[in-house]
Parts: structure tokens; sequence; C-alpha cells
């Protein structure tokens, strides 16, 4: 699998509404947009630094995995975010490897990258996502 470099740091927030004026106002950073992802029940705001992004997350419902995580340890950094240049092929080489991923197949995720997840208990406990640009 090639990496081609860090795409995102995705940040668990209890509110964007309170939580992304410090990246926009504070820091300066450049918005991209806001978007949901009905399949992950979250709403992402991304902030593009010129050399990866800070992507901003947001449950929509108690039941998202964003909400889940929160509960359990608090907002904070959730996963980083690597872009590879070919996902089926990355998670295949990863299984091989007895690599725990989330999703077998990868879901359409935030700007339209195809996405997937490696599990943290194959990873040293970080949650790592593979995307690859549409």
């Amino acid at each position: 699998m090639k990496i081609k470099g860090i795409e995102h740091i995705g940040i668990a927030v209890n509110s964007l509404a309170e939580d992304a004026p410090f990246w926009k106002h504070i820091l300066g950073l450049d918005h991209t947009g806001t978007e949901t992802v009905d399949s992950e029940k979250v709403t992402t705001d991304i902030y593009d630094t010129g050399r990866g992004k800070i992507e901003l997350l947001e449950a929509m419902s108690n039941d998202s995995t964003i909400a889940k995580y929160i509960d359990k340890r608090g907002a904070g950094v959730h996963h980083i975010c690597f872009e590879v240049d070919d996902i089926h092929k990355a998670i295949i080489e990863l299984k091989e490897n007895n690599i725990t991923v989330i999703y077998n197949e990868p879901k359409v995720g935030a700007e339209g990258y195809l996405v997937t997840f490696i599990h943290p208990k194959s990873t040293g406990g970080v949650l790592v996502e593979l995307a690859q640009r549409p």
C-alpha cells in the first residue's frame, strides 16, 4: 500500500457552533466545507492547513459513533487519516497481514473519499482511517 500523506486529523467535538471558531477565527485556517455523512450519523467541518486537514466531527444523533466516543472518552482527537493511492488494495494487504479493518468494503466518507478504518487493537490504540481521493 502506498501512503500519500496525512489527509486529516479527526477531532470529536460536542458542538461545531462552539468549537469551530477556534479553528476558523483564532488559528485562521481555511474552512473548506461542512457536510453531513448520513451513514456515520456525523456532521463534518473541514479546515485546510495547506499540508493536511483538520476534520471536526459532531454527532447527529445519540447513537452515532462520535456520540458514543465522546460519552466514553470525551471530546478530542478521534482518529488520524492517511491518504492511500488504492483503498481496495490497501484493505487486501491489511487483511493479508491479519490487521483488523472495520469496513471490508470501503464506504463513501466526507468529500466523497472512499474510506475504511483500522481497528485500534491493530495499531497500538489509535483509530486509523485510510482514504482514497475521489
